[in-house]
């Protein structure tokens, strides 16, 4: 590749979740040998716009088409006629669906560049059940894609089984982290919360909205000896219902929500236990963070995150939606100091040898640079 290739990013939203920050991990890593146009179909959702580097090439237009809408003739006509500006488009999640569509349909007749599509989860109104609409959807426009990249075991199979996809367009890449910084002592002045001596902390990474379910987290804490808090890193719509059943379980002064943090390794260190109360996930990054801190985890069994922890952690992976499954797996943890020391060296040992960082950015580097290299 001679010449800088030109890279579209079409994203649902561009706030500080977990494909948002692989995404801009992966942006940060392939550096000025790249160059980048990201379009958020939530204009106004751009905060990790801020962690890409500054040396980095990287526009966000105001001109591009709505990425969501009646998928009508012209407005898909629309949208192939701005992706003939680029050497690779890249989109993610259902809130692109329609841009691969466009794709499919025009690639041909516009003579498009090549497009991979990420798929990382699902939103709230698919959380219980795929609705079959979409996965026609799906089906019919992820047929001309280069690549359909997933994160997990559960969403491969499901585009395998659900979504008609074959084996040759379909990769699994897991999600990865740098290891080594996430085991470094944390900052205890980091926090908008303090930890005091003799308190012991329950955590979660997690946005504050209705499929992470956390009003099911303080419920499950409540029963916990006074000594142990929990504290969620994360903003959201859901901060007040939290908050009230905090205040229903009388725990409030035990509950903590100090907002988001742009570097978890710096705080991750400050917890005795990680958790999540999600009724969906996929492959959670935060799981793979907390891990490499040494923690144990108590989460719902739900996407990947049994095959993710050690062997020795599974049997505190609950069953979803079940405060009381949930709390019992949190109530062991918090009883027995020397267990969560051995689940946390067990969990970090296998983030070390499965998730690493530097793997997974090599092989998004050679998926792409294929698709490119293969257009020329």
């Amino acid at each position: 590749m001679g010449v800088v290739p030109h890279v579209l990013h079409c994203h649902s939203t561009f706030a500080q979740g977990g494909k948002e920050l692989r995404s801009v991990k992966l942006i940060n890593a392939f550096g000025r040998r790249w160059k980048h146009t990201i379009v958020s179909g939530a204009r106004d959702e751009l905060s990790a716009r801020e962690l890409i580097s500054r040396d980095i090439e990287a526009v966000f237009p105001d001109g591009f088409p709505e990425l969501s809408g009646f998928p009508s003739p012209a407005r898909l006509v629309a949208i192939a006629e701005q992706l003939k500006h680029y050497d690779l488009v890249l989109t993610y999640n259902w809130g692109a669906m329609d841009v691969v569509m466009a794709h499919t349909v025009f690639a041909r007749s516009f003579g498009l560049p090549p497009l991979i599509h990420h798929e990382d989860g699902f939103n709230e109104d698919e959380a219980d059940r795929l609705k079959a609409r979409r996965n026609w959807y799906r089906r019919v426009a992820l047929s001309g894609v280069s690549q359909l990249v997933v994160p997990s075991m559960t969403l491969e199979r499901i585009a395998l089984e659900v979504w008609k996809q074959p084996q040759s367009r379909l990769t699994r890449i897991a999600n990865g982290i740098d290891t080594a910084r996430f085991a470094k002592p944390p900052e205890a002045g980091a926090l908008r919360v303090v930890k005091r001596e003799g308190e012991a902390w329950i955590g979660a990474i997690a946005g504050l909205r209705p499929i992470k379910q956390l009003h099911l987290l303080v419920e499950a804490v409540s029963d916990l000896p006074a000594h142990w808090h929990l504290v969620i890193l994360g903003e959201g719509p859901e901060k007040d219902t939290v908050l009230a059943a905090a205040r229903d379980y009388e725990i409030s002064h035990r509950v903590h929500l100090p907002g988001a943090i742009n570097d978890p390794a710096r705080v991750i260190g400050l917890l005795d236990v990680f958790a999540l109360s999600s009724k969906s996930e996929q492959f959670p990054l935060a799981i793979v963070e907390a891990m490499a801190a040494g923690l144990p985890i108590a989460a719902p069994a739900v996407g990947d995150i049994k095959a993710m922890v050690s062997e020795p952690n599974v049997e505190f992976i609950a069953a979803p939606n079940d405060p009381a499954a949930l709390s019992e797996a949190l109530g062991k943890l918090a009883h027995d100091p020397s267990l969560r020391v051995e689940l946390g060296n067990a969990n970090r040992a296998k983030a070390q040898a499965e998730f690493e960082e530097g793997t997974m950015i090599e092989r998004y580097r050679n998926l792409y640079t294929t698709a490119v290299e293969r257009r020329d």
